[in-house]
């Protein structure tokens, strides 16, 4: 099979974590990198590194080139009908905050409202948290039931007159649950409303096609793609990126600069102030190749296979709670272990070589729903097999072992 050998990928991977052979559980938090993508960053720096979009010399051409064919492959990945609709960020956290601050800025006015969810990790609720507190916004709440899903019929009530922008996660990053997404933005077509979507887990996982999805706004973040740290996209529908306003102000995204008047370039470049990264867009591209050489489909099928393997595995253990138990889920197994805090699982796993995340996971208001503090996670990427998690579930009983559990 084509995932046997794939951690061979990845440089990380020659190493040993304390001793043992690292087992990567934490993709949900950030991927590693293929040697592809490492090389390619370094090959860029050596060879062809220059500003983009202000010269004309040889290198400024090639690297504008290069990071410009880039936007064009996240294109046709993503399946925008236009260029203009990619535009590159410093992380899906800036997308949002871009859409919330120029959207905001434009349509919302005192009581308005933005619906969210109870899923919502922070970087989609503290941009909409501001124009609460800037224009006196109101942000509402779609609830998850004990499975950590969304009732659409509930959703739907949520909805009025006053609602202008539907904000809300593909999947979760603690329950894993893969909203309902055409639902959700039939239902805001019908209304006129505009729908953002939170894509960080849902990118790296799942077939993405924005025009199927019927979104206006989707944000993806790249270190969770196999690819470079400090880079984002933010797909915004043409209609939006005409019509909104620039997010912020500097080099390359202005069109004339007088001392009584400034005028702003078109999309994309009205909202990509100042020096871009370029080395890591030029990256990027090995990214999403390395991806399609696999095969997202496949990757899905790996992927939940895995995942219905860990969750087989834990469920067999009855002191090991896992956090949710939606019908669509994808890569995560959040749980808890009565006794243990959640930060002494991960210690202790870490000396067994097992890397996994612990904490409220950027997503206190979920956790406060559920009750606890924290929970400790392990997700899933395409580098992981049941090896690896036959490994956590040992550890995992040593850990129990520790605290005489």
């Amino acid at each position: 099979m084509k995932f046997d050998n794939i951690k061979s990928k990845f440089p990380i991977f020659k190493q040993k974590i304390k001793g043992k052979p690292l087992i990567y559980l934490d993709s949900a938090n950030s991927s590693q990198k293929p040697k592809v993508v490492i090389d390619e960053m370094s090959r860029f720096y050596e060879t062809e590194f220059s500003n983009v979009g202000r010269s004309v010399h040889t290198l400024a051409v090639k690297a504008t080139n290069k990071f410009e064919e880039t936007r064009d492959i996240v294109k046709s990945y993503v399946n925008a009908q236009y260029r203009e609709e990619i535009i590159f960020t410093k992380g899906a956290t800036e997308a949002i905050n871009l859409v919330a601050s120029t959207y905001g800025e434009k349509f919302i006015k005192e009581g308005d409202e933005i619906l969210v969810t109870e899923l919502e990790h922070h970087s989609n609720y503290v941009p909409w948290h501001y124009l609460r507190k800037k224009k006196g916004a109101v942000i509402k709440f779609a609830s998850v039931n004990e499975n950590g899903e969304i009732d659409i019929d509930e959703f739907k009530k949520q909805i009025t007159e006053k609602t202008k922008m539907i904000a809300f996660t593909h999947i979760s990053n603690v329950t894993g649950t893969i909203m309902p997404i055409k639902k959700v933005t039939d239902l805001a077509k019908s209304k006129n409303i505009p729908v953002l979507i939170d894509g960080t887990q849902g990118a790296p996982h799942s077939v993405l096609d924005v025009q199927d999805l019927g979104c206006d706004f989707y944000a993806i973040s790249c270190h969770k793609m196999y690819g470079p740290n400090g880079l984002g996209i933010l797909y915004a529908k043409k209609k939006w990126v005409d019509d909104l306003p620039p997010y912020q102000g500097g080099g390359g995204m202005i069109n004339e600069v007088k001392k009584d008047e400034i005028t702003y370039a078109d999309s994309p470049n009205k909202f990509e102030a100042g020096t871009m990264q370029t080395a890591e867009v030029v990256a990027f591209a090995k990214s999403i190749k390395f991806i399609q050489d696999f095969g997202i489909k496949n990757i899905e099928k790996h992927e939940s296979q895995i995942l219905e393997y860990g969750l087989e595995k834990l469920r067999k253990d009855n002191s090991v709670k896992i956090i949710g138990n939606p019908k669509n889920r994808a890569s995560i197994i959040s749980f808890t272990i009565k006794g243990i805090h959640p930060h002494d699982i991960a210690t202790i796993l870490d000396d067994d070589g097992v890397a996994i995340r612990a904490g409220h996971h950027c997503c206190q208001i979920l956790h406060d729903k559920l009750g606890i503090p924290a929970s400790a996670r392990a997700s899933i990427g395409v580098y992981n097999s049941k090896e690896d998690i036959d490994i956590l579930s040992e550890s995992i009983k040593k850990c129990k072992k520790v605290f005489q559990i």
